[in-house]
């Protein structure tokens, strides 16, 4: 961003909006849409397929923190913390995919 702001003679903050806007853009029309193209760079696809065994994965992975923490089999103390981070990184994901699941299935 600094070599484009020195050469189109525009303040860095400028550019990094105006690239902000653009990454922000494209992620909402993602949510929105299955597909986004970005001309010259390529095609991005949501695959509900995909995705549905990719979120039963995932749950099927956080029961199985879950009841392996409940059982204690985890006794060390970073063991946990990081069965916890696993834990809460699944839970972020399934939400996500759940949410544009339910999206595409309203619609």
């Amino acid at each position: 961003m600094k070599k484009l702001s020195r050469e189109k003679i525009l303040s860095e903050t400028v550019i990094n909006q105006v690239v902000k806007h653009q990454f922000d853009s494209a992620h909402q029309a993602l949510k929105d849409n299955n597909t986004i193209e970005i001309s010259g760079f390529g095609k991005f696809a949501f695959n509900v397929k995909k995705a549905e065994k990719r979120l039963e994965k995932f749950k099927k992975f956080k029961a199985t923190y879950e009841r392996d923490i409940a059982k204690g089999k985890y006794k060390e103390e970073k063991h946990k913390n990081w069965i916890k981070n696993k834990i809460s990184t699944l839970t972020l994901n399934i939400n996500s995919l759940s949410s544009k699941l339910n999206n595409d299935e309203k619609e």
